[in-house]
């Protein structure tokens, strides 16, 4: 951790503690000479396509399903959305805030639901990108391209200097947290048993739904639906919007993505103020669920030391760097 002497992407001192990692760092430059050749992972094509095939039968039988079932859906995406935006990326990948045991235990069953890598290596990618952002180091790296930055990185091999410079990231907050570190030894059973063996028996045992609905509607469709909701906040919020906090970066305010993504995507604002826990200037208002979820949380003391960007910072920085289109409230 440093205090009061970290620089933003554009030199700015804060005040506010934070984890050196996600801080971009303007040294890193690409190499000379031609890129590496893109290695496609044909299993990782395969499973996607599967995948995506099953959640597309999944919305064709959606008006069989029962409103119990229905509704089992919407928690289910909930709770998974939580482990991601909550857990891996507020939490643990940028640690703007401190949470208890137990919504720690909460948050890694919600990640495991989720599916989108253990947190240690969700965390440890995310730090990367932070770090190296739309540079050949960036494991979604938006220079290249919409469906690149959405889901095509996961299915080549990543580029040497991701892999270089994840291997130099200081891990130790991760690797001395318990809960990551159980989740990471236990992973791929976590994930037959919560991502797809909760959705699909707890409508089937509590109130008779097929267990054939249940794995297509609260399994696969409910799986698809928040990988794509995330990997837009990669594509989409890289590409489309307003940039009213930096203008010099690429990510934007998109307020789509932050419908989608249960407010993950005011991301102009959380690629200039990485450490805020809100990822927004607005707080838990507009379209930022997770942000309320954490308010919660500290309303009932499993969540506390939550950190913000002060208003002089952040309208000092829209003065200096925006784009003109900041309006306030």
């Amino acid at each position: 951790m440093v205090k009061n002497s970290d620089q933003t992407q554009n030199g700015e001192t804060r005040a506010e503690d934070r984890t050196v990692e996600d801080v971009f760092d303007d040294t890193y430059k690409e190499k000379d000479g031609p890129k590496p050749p893109r290695e496609i992972v044909w299993r990782n094509v395969v499973l996607m396509a599967l995948l995506h095939i099953g959640a597309l039968y999944g919305l064709t039988i959606t008006p069989s399903a029962s409103i119990p079932t229905l509704l089992w859906t919407a928690v289910c995406f909930f709770i998974s959305a939580l482990g991601v935006t909550a857990g891996a990326h507020r939490l643990w990948s940028h640690r703007s805030y401190k949470a208890s045991l137990p919504l720690r235990i909460f948050l890694a069953f919600g990640n495991s639901m989720a599916f989108q890598n253990d947190i240690y290596e969700w965390a440890r990618d995310h730090r990367v990108h932070h770090k190296f952002s739309e540079t050949d180091a960036d494991p979604h790296n938006a220079q290249r391209g919409f469906f690149f930055s959405h889901i095509g990185w996961l299915l080549v091999r990543k580029h040497p200097d991701v892999i270089e410079k994840g291997k130099k990231l200081d891990l130790s907050d991760l690797k001395s947290d318990a809960v990551v570190m159980f989740q990471r030894k236990h992973y791929k059973m976590s994930v037959l048993l919560v991502c797809f063996g909760v959705p699909m028996f707890v409508p089937w045992y509590l109130w008779g739904e097929s267990l054939w609905v249940g794995y297509f509607v609260p399994g696969l469709l409910r799986y698809a639906i928040v990988l794509n909701a995330t990997w837009l906040v990669n594509s989409a919020a890289h590409m489309w919007g307003m940039r009213p906090y930096d203008s010099h970066i690429n990510p934007r305010e998109n307020m789509f993505v932050a419908l989608s993504a249960i407010g993950e995507g005011f991301h102009n604002y959380h690629h200039t103020f990485p450490f805020d826990y809100a990822t927004s200037e607005f707080g838990g208002g507009k379209l930022n669920l997770t942000t309320s979820f954490i308010d919660l949380m500290c309303s009932v003391g499993l969540a506390k030391d939550c950190k913000r960007a002060s208003p002089e910072i952040v309208m000092a920085r829209v003065q200096r760097t925006g784009d003109g289109s900041h309006k306030t409230g």
